[in-house]
């Protein structure tokens, strides 16, 4: 059953992107300039298993019938009578306008059904206005980033909560496929066997390998299973630190291997035994950790190592030493060359993959809270008591969490580490990036005028 999308919002939020990533190809004009976009276009899109016709449309704009900016809110206007369903987008960074409101109100009474998109939420940005979209009475906002391809699983589930009976027949037709591949890149220095790995995985010299360094260029993807399990295993070329790149290609390279990390929901960063853990790893990591991917560490070229007791343990400890935001990632001694640990580094992208998937019910959230809170209260500041009131989980992969509070703003770092940590082992989430935002809950009596004696 085909079914319709438009995609409508303010100018400039990220529409035409949006569109472009669903038709998988550069059909609308992409500009910082807003604008850009007159006429509807229309696309054949697909978002995970399903396939649909969706609509780029002008920014809705107020102005009178007669003007362009008005004949272009009427094209827009005639696809959202048209479509089964609509994404409204806003700008998350930007937060909800009063013109997303007045445009909000429009998708109310179209009857259509409708998901919210929070654009523009790579990383942590736009957190802030993301939950300030809530106010737009849409539903729960859907973070994304277009550009940069996150929350396009998130938004699958959304289209599919919207149009449940359209969906449903699709899903049906490809549910025979099995599950859908896990995307994995495996990332690293120059010269640690990224390229070796991937060819021991699949069995066969898929990959130009050799011992000089920086032979692999493009993100190079294979196909690849393992034990029944779908992978899609990107090779990626080796990043150096920025100041050691002075030629195009190779700063061209390095973009693609970034690229792919932010495609990937694995991402396997790959270290060299003799020099583990040097200043460049640190760097890797902590970037896949601001893309919010599950990792796994894998220390190559094991078979060189002269094995003596307790050496996993001490490169466990050193992991957890550089990288204290990222405590209990799974780290597994490989060998490319002849294939020793591969069996357990495709357990643990696994395990690695369902814990950043992991979702916690808020029931049992809140339990855990009080319990956290009660054992260790946030500290007073100014003198005065900071109340955090409840958690609820937003979203998954990677986890992230909404705690309600009072003088979010005065909470501090070290007590936010706390949570996280505590969150951690008690919903066992090793490893995995955690989101943890504070939101002021609304006063109620805000901006009521003071009552005179």
């Amino acid at each position: 059953m085909s079914f319709t999308i438009a995609i409508v919002g303010r100018p400039n939020v990220g529409k035409s992107t949006l569109f472009n990533r669903l038709v998988g190809r550069r059909l609308a004009l992409v500009d910082d300039r807003p604008g850009v976009t007159r006429d509807r276009r229309e696309g054949e899109g697909r978002l995970g298993d399903l396939d649909f016709t969706v609509v780029d449309t002008a920014g809705l704009e107020e102005a009178a019938p007669e003007t362009l900016s008005g004949r272009m809110r009427a094209q827009t206007e005639t696809a959202i009578g048209q479509a089964d369903a609509i994404f409204f987008m806003i700008d998350a960074r930007v937060g909800p306008t009063p013109e997303d409101q007045a445009f909000a109100a429009l998708v109310h009474k179209s009857g259509k059904p409708a998901v919210l998109i929070a654009n523009k939420c790579e990383g942590k940005a736009g957190e802030s206005g993301r939950f300030e979209a809530y106010a737009l009475g849409l539903g729960e906002p859907i973070p994304l980033s277009a550009e940069h391809n996150e929350g396009m699983a998130d938004l699958y589930d959304a289209l599919i909560a919207a149009l449940p009976e359209k969906t449903a027949e699709q899903r049906a037709r490809v549910a025979h496929t099995g599950p859908q591949p896990i995307r994995v890149a495996i990332v690293g220095r120059p010269n640690a066997g990224k390229s070796t790995l991937i060819n021991r995985l699949i069995g066969e010299d898929r990959l130009l390998t050799g011992p000089e360094a920086g032979i692999t260029r493009d993100s190079i993807a294979v196909d690849f299973e393992w034990h029944d399990h779908p992978f899609k295993l990107h090779d990626t070329a080796g990043i150096r630190r920025k100041s050691r790149i002075d030629e195009k290609l190779e700063k061209l390279s390095v973009a693609d291997a970034l690229n792919a990390i932010r495609f990937a929901e694995v991402v396997v960063v790959l270290l060299d035994v003799e020099n583990a853990f040097e200043e460049q790893d640190q760097r890797i990591a902590d970037l896949v950790e601001r893309e919010g991917r599950a990792i796994v560490f894998a220390v190559n070229k094991w078979d060189l190592k002269e094995k003596k007791v307790g050496e996993i343990s001490k490169l466990r400890i050193l992991a957890e030493e550089k990288l204290t935001q990222l405590k209990g990632v799974p780290l597994v001694a490989v060998s490319a060359l002849t294939g020793e640990g591969l069996d357990r580094l495709m357990q643990a992208i696994i395990d690695a993959h369902a814990v950043w998937n992991k979702r916690v019910s808020t029931s049992a959230l809140n339990r855990w809270f009080e319990e956290a809170v009660s054992a260790h209260p946030p500290p007073a500041v100014s003198g005065r008591r900071l109340r955090l009131n409840y958690i609820t989980q937003a979203k998954s992969r990677p986890p992230s969490f909404v705690v309600f509070c009072t003088r979010a703003d005065a909470v501090p770092d070290a007590y936010l580490r706390y949570l996280v940590n505590s969150l951690r082992e008690a919903f066992e989430l090793p490893g995995t990036p955690i989101r943890l935002t504070l939101r002021e809950k609304d006063n109620p009596f805000k901006g009521r005028a003071k009552r005179k004696n």
